[in-house]
């Protein structure tokens, strides 16, 4: 057993199959079987640390069908961690060889393309003319946009960099992809680190910062810790007084992501800059509460039924009377614009674009 494995073990004795998990886990409260809430999964880990399971395609599905939103770890009354043990055990099958033709294809998409998306174009075209010639600027700054932000969201990574780059922030001359798409599957993303890492250093930046939650939270827990880690509305909260913002008669209700907020603990940094810009309306399940999007864990990919399913639930709760849905995570706008909101879904910097003063 390597020390990793024993590691998720003693995590798992920690689990006392009270089934408090059963009362929030997303994924259970929409498929109903004991084998998709956090409790079964602990289970399943035990069993293949302890080489007691045999791997089919039920096993798979059980662990392949968890967001790792982290819901059930923030109300565990022992102390468990369930999603750390559900990556561990996708990482224990992809090892031995079993995986899901979604993983594989991840995988395989995100290494030849430097991105989880097989875009094959330039990954820095969105800021042609917002850098100079051959990305040659030094900062102790620098943006790191993220495969969707880049691929999917463009014009929202021009307008956020055209703030940063206003606050001496970098880019990175051959960004890919973080790593987190298919580190949370189970597969090896060093080589996607090291490549990183060379570039950042390149730039000499102290503070790397990601408006992507994913990439944010990839970057605090499975990069070296040589770096300030910062999301991008952290970054912009310091900097409140240099944005001239002026106020915007709107109302808003803001959706936290989970690996921003539950994985990470940022909670009052957009939140601040919302109040500082309009009216705040929160849902009835926010911050540590908040549902699931239902994207996270490679559950969209995979099962985007089940995924949309999610997003619906979350759409629900939506407060009625508002202006806008103000979010963090591009995973999160894609999947609740998807889920069928009737109300636009927008970035946290596009609120402040909406209220900067001309």
């Amino acid at each position: 057993m390597s020390q990793q494995e024993k590691l998720e073990s003693s995590s798992i004795l920690k689990c006392v199959r009270c089934g408090t998990c059963r009362s929030v886990c997303p994924v259970f409260e929409e498929i109903g079987w004991e084998s998709k809430t956090a409790r079964g999964r602990m289970l399943l880990g035990q069993g293949l640390i302890e080489n007691e399971l045999e791997v089919d395609e039920e096993l798979l599905e059980s662990l392949n069908m968890c967001t790792t939103c982290g819901i059930c770890e923030e109300k565990c009354p022992a102390g468990a961690a369930p999603p750390k043990i559900v990556e561990t055990a996708r990482q224990m099958l992809v090892d031995k060889g079993h995986h899901t033709n979604s993983q594989e294809k991840l995988y395989n998409n995100t290494m030849e393309y430097g991105n989880s998306l097989a875009e094959a174009s330039d990954r820095n075209e969105w800021a042609v003319g917002l850098q100079p010639a051959e990305n040659t600027l030094k900062s102790d700054y620098v943006y790191f946009v993220g495969c969707l932000g880049a691929y999917r969201y463009p014009k929202l990574a021009r307008k956020t960099y055209s703030i940063l780059r206003k606050l001496g922030v970098a880019l990175l001359k051959d960004e890919k992809c973080c790593g987190s798409p298919i580190m949370r599957t189970g597969f090896n993303a060093d080589k996607l680190v090291s490549h990183n890492l060379e570039q950042i250093k390149q730039v000499g930046a102290h503070t790397i910062i990601s408006s992507c939650a994913g990439c944010y939270n990839t970057f605090k827990k499975n990069y070296p810790d040589e770096f300030r880690v910062m999301h991008v509305s952290e970054f912009l909260e310091e900097n409140l007084s240099r944005l001239n913002l002026k106020p915007l008669d709107i109302i808003v209700t803001y959706h936290d992501p989970c690996h921003l907020g539950r994985s990470q603990g940022i909670y009052d940094s957009p939140r601040n800059i919302i109040k500082s810009i309009c009216t705040l309306i929160e849902m009835k399940r926010s911050k540590d509460q908040a549902r699931c999007c239902g994207g996270g864990g490679g559950v969209r990919m995979a099962y985007p039924n089940l995924s949309m399913n999610l997003a619906k639930k979350r759409v629900d709760d939506f407060p009625r009377n508002i202006d806008y849905v103000v979010t963090a995570c591009h995973l999160c706008r894609n999947n609740l614009i998807e889920g069928g909101s009737e109300i636009e879904v927008i970035d946290i910097v596009d609120l402040i674009c909406l209220s900067i003063a001309d």
